[in-house]
Order: structure tokens, then C-alpha cells, then sequence
């Protein structure tokens, strides 16, 4: 596998990482003894970038890593997530307040059973306590040795650099695919500028780029992708038919649509690490061949015509959880 940096501090990870909100029940049912393996197999492979939240479960999936890692902490590189509260009762909420960085970063070394997170991210940020705060808070943390580099998620070419002058940002993580493309406009040349690396999450489109849904109603009732509009009526049959024209050339190729779209995000440049989140070892070993897949630049930019940017249909997120989502 090959290997990639992360920000302008050099943080070595593999080129592609390993997604694990899955894991933890957001597209169905999980088995947790299956997703000890995949992780274990992520780490057989070659893949070290090792991905979780506090919120999933929540807990969940940071438990399933602390397991999967036993005995073999030095090969991953563990990202984890903070800021999404979701209390016993009362809608879930965003808090990125200092005292709750310092609490959850406690809270998730505990339960992994770690000395050290590798890259802490915030998940989103909180419009009642500016950037700023957050990040020193972080930065503390840092120079206590909990947590080695700093990222963000789905913040603003603005936010980042106000984020970025308080506190290197090793890596923003945000929604980039075939199907998503909003970052090429102002993101990813932010990030570039500052030096900071990208991580995709999504890189399969929610699983609509591997072509495994040909109606809303393959989806477990359970799943809550049957929440999301690009998942649902016509927004569907619209995006499914993009789909079809990208399978075309995945024939032409000889490789599969999930092994297509991931090569394009790996293509964009050599800063960028998608994610692909999966339970399943069948799933990771597909993934994890799509590093081997080289596109040339008449393929990649046949790609990007076939699936333009602003070609989906559909918000990518239910509208109220878009309001999480800083554009500012």
C-alpha cells in the first residue's frame, strides 16, 4: 500500500484508510465480531489510517477498534471524532466547547486504551463558540502528548484558515467523491495553500458509487441512508442513471465501479486520502485492490465529464442536518 502525508507535519498514512461508522449500525444491523476482523484484515493490507468517532454507537465503534488494535497498536494511525452530543433524551447537538475537548478526548483514550490519539478531529463545528477556542483547546492537548495532530470536518475554506493560525490543521475531512465535488471550488486549494491534507469521506458516495442499489428499497429499514435525499424517488432514478453511465467505462477498464471511483478520488493528488467505511472484510479487500488501479488523465478527465460537479440530485444530507454543516 502506498503511503501518503497529511499536512505539512508529515503524518504518514496509507493511501487509502479504513471508515468505521458503519460498524457501529448506521447502514443496518452489524456484527461487531466481523468488524474486529475487517479492521484486523485493514491492517494486514497494508492500511493504517484507522477511522472512528466518539459518536458512533456512540462508543461503539471505538470500542470494536480498541479490540481490533489489541496487540497491534504501532501499525495504525487512529483518527477519532468529538462534538456531536447525543444525550439520553433531546435532539443531538454540537458542542465544541473547551471543557468538552478536554472531556472527550479523556473519554475516547479510555475507552481504546490509548495513551495517544494520532489525529483528533472535530466533527463539526459549533456556531456558539468560535474556531478559535476549540483549536487552542486542542492545542493543548497536543502539547500535553494526548493527541499528536489536530483536524477538522466540513468547515469553510474561511474557518479553516482562522482554525489554522491558532493551530496547524493537519487535515480537513470532508464528504469528496465522484458524486460530491462542492471542496475542488475553494476547499481543496485552501488546503493546499496551508498545508493542509484531505481526507474523503464518502469516497463511495454513501455506497450509490458501487452500484449495489437499483431502488431506495434494497436499503434495510434500519439504514439511515433512507433518510438522505439522494436516496429517495426521483432523486434516486436521476442518480442511478449517472451511475450507469460510469459503469461503462469500469467495463471498458476491467475493473469494478467501487474500484473506478475510488481510483478518481486517489487521482485528484497525492494529499488526498479517502476513506471508504465498511463492516466487512469482502467489502475491504475491494477497496483496498482500488490503490492498484491507475487511471490516466484522458480517463480521469472522462470521469469528471460523466459526473460533473453539481450533477447529483439531492441535498447530501437530510436539510436539518445540512445546518450543521459550516459554509460560511
Amino acid at each position: 500500500m502506498e503511503n501518503r502525508k497529511l499536512g505539512a507535519a508529515g503524518l504518514g498514512v496509507s493511501a487509502l484508510g479504513l471508515g468505521c461508522m458503519g460498524m457501529a449500525g448506521a447502514y443496518g444491523t452489524a456484527d461487531t465480531d466481523e468488524a474486529v476482523a475487517t479492521v484486523r484484515r485493514a491492517l494486514d493490507l497494508g492500511v493504517t489510517l484507522i477511522d472512528t468517532a466518539d459518536f458512533y454507537g456512540p462508543g461503539t465503534a471505538e470500542k470494536i477498534v480498541a479490540t481490533a488494535l489489541e496487540g497491534r497498536r504501532d501499525e495504525a494511525v487512529v483518527a477519532t471524532k468529538f462534538g456531536m452530543r447525543r444525550p439520553a433524551a433531546g435532539p443531538p447537538y454540537v458542542d465544541g466547547s473547551p471543557a468538552y475537548v478536554r472531556e472527550a478526548c479523556e473519554a475516547s483514550l479510555q475507552r481504546m486504551g490509548l495513551d495517544h490519539i494520532d489525529l483528533y478531529y472535530l466533527a463539526r463545528l459549533d456556531p456558539k463558540v468560535d474556531v478559535e477556542e476549540t483549536v487552542g483547546a486542542l492545542g493543548e492537548l497536543v502539547a500535553e502528548g494526548k493527541v499528536r495532530h489536530i483536524g477538522l470536518c466540513e468547515v469553510s475554506a474561511r474557518t479553516l484558515r482562522r482554525a489554522n493560525a491558532v493551530h496547524p490543521i493537519a487535515a480537513l475531512q470532508t464528504e469528496y467523491s465522484l458524486w460530491e465535488r462542492h471542496v475542488e471550488a475553494e476547499i481543496l486549494p485552501t488546503c493546499r495553500e496551508l498545508g493542509t491534507g484531505f481526507v474523503a469521506y464518502s469516497p463511495l458516495g454513501r455506497g450509490f458509487l458501487t452500484g449495489a442499489f437499483d431502488s431506495a428499497e434494497d436499503l434495510a429499514e434500519d439504514d439511515q441512508r433512507r433518510n438522505h435525499p439522494r436516496f429517495q424517488s426521483e432523486n434516486f432514478d436521476h442518480n442511478r442513471n449517472l451511475v450507469r453511465t460510469v459503469e461503462e467505462l469500469a467495463k471498458e477498464k476491467g475493473v469494478s465501479l467501487t474500484q473506478l471511483a475510488l481510483a478518481w478520488v486517489l487521482a485528484q493528488g497525492g494529499d488526498i486520502v479517502p476513506i471508504p467505511g465498511t463492516r466487512r472484510v469482502s467489502h475491504l479487500e475491494q477497496n483496498v485492490s482500488a490503490a492498484d488501479v491507475r487511471l490516466t488523465e484522458e480517463e480521469v478527465a472522462r470521469l469528471s465529464g460523466l459526473f460533473p460537479a453539481g450533477a447529483t440530485a439531492g441535498l447530501r444530507y437530510p436539510a436539518h442536518f445540512m445546518r450543521t454543516i459550516d459554509q460560511s
